[in-house]
């Protein structure tokens, strides 16, 4: 951004001194070059050093806690219902 703008405040100061310094002559012609070709540079100049500061992307997977170890029933308690037939016999 600091670059961009003292670009383009250089930019000013050209076309200022380009309408403003009489008699024209061929600096005239260099502070028309200068107002016309510095917007250019300055984009390209802002666009090719914004992205060095910025980190990649990280894959989110790796991001992720571990998945808890599966557990066996050995490892856990299992209550078990077991229940008699209490119906009287029909005979």
């Amino acid at each position: 951004m600091t670059k961009y703008f003292l670009m383009m405040s250089v930019r000013v100061v050209c076309f200022v001194l380009m309408v403003a310094v009489t008699p024209y002559g061929w600096y005239t012609w260099l502070f028309a070059v200068g107002a016309i070709v510095l917007p250019y540079l300055a984009v390209v100049v802002a666009n090719v050093s914004s992205g060095t500061n910025e980190q990649r992307a990280v894959s989110p997977e790796r991001q992720l806690p571990a998945a808890p170890a599966p557990t066996t029933p050995s490892d856990t308690e299992v209550i078990r219902i077991h229940e008699a037939d209490t119906k009287p016999d029909a005979s």
